[in-house]
């Protein structure tokens, strides 16, 4: 599987380990970076950059999933889901990893660096990667609701008033 990763400051130490393991773990990784620490940096570029290419490549076929690191990991999601046909969870234990891809198929997920160990993080990204999409009709449903938002500003099942 491809895994597009990316980090600000915060999460730089943490995308090194991880890009190893998963290297070792026999997916192709790709790096947005940043690729040098800069305390000053700002996160929604590299994360932008990760989520559009889990979209392209999803759009194109590729099995692909992405990581985004930070010290919360909250910014680094918000900006994520800014990318057209992703959806990324904030992860912080193992049933949210899981989850994420079960009910909700987060395609990206996002780790606070300051809030877990590399352990922590390591399990987290495993459990994601390993975890499959349910299928489940209402799981469908609300992913398919919160797409055709996304692309046209209304929900059919649901009209706003």
């Amino acid at each position: 599987m491809r895994i597009h990763i990316a980090t600000d400051h915060a999460g730089l130490e943490f995308s090194a380990t991880l890009q190893q393991h998963l290297t070792d773990a026999g997916h192709e990784v790709i790096d947005h970076g940043p690729v040098a620490y800069d305390a000053l940096d700002d996160y929604p570029g590299f994360c932008i950059a990760a989520a559009r290419g889990v979209a392209a490549d999803q759009a194109a076929g590729v099995d692909a999933l992405g990581v985004v690191f930070g010290g919360s990991g909250n910014g680094e999601q918000i900006a994520a889901n800014k990318v057209t046909g992703i959806r990324a969870a904030l992860v912080w234990n193992d049933s949210t990893a899981a989850l994420a891809r079960q009910h909700n198929d987060a395609n990206v997920i996002s780790i606070g660096a300051r809030q877990h160990t590399v352990d922590e993080a390591t399990r987290f990204i495993d459990l994601f990667i390993a975890e499959p999409f349910s299928g489940d009709e209402r799981h469908a449903r609300r992913i398919a609701q919160l797409a055709e938002y996304e692309t046209t500003g209304a929900i059919a099942a649901h009209p706003f008033e």
